[in-house]
C-alpha cells in the first residue's frame, strides 16, 4: 500500500469521524479507501481498469 497525504474539507472529516463513532468504518484511512473503491467501481465498472475489478 502507498502512503499519500490529502487535504479534505473540515466537513468531510467531521462526517468521517461520525462514521467512526458509529462503528460504520474502523478508521479515517479505511473510510477514504472505501470511498475511492466505490467511486472507481461506479465510474469505471464497465472497464477492466488494469485488471483491478473482478467480473
Amino acid at each position: 500500500m502507498q502512503n499519500i497525504t490529502i487535504n479534505i474539507p473540515d466537513i468531510y472529516d467531521v462526517n468521517i469521524q461520525k462514521l467512526i463513532k458509529l462503528k460504520i468504518v474502523p478508521s479515517r484511512s479505511e473510510c477514504i479507501r472505501i470511498a475511492l473503491r466505490e467511486f472507481f467501481h461506479t465510474e469505471y465498472k464497465n472497464m477492466q481498469l488494469l485488471g483491478f475489478f473482478e467480473d
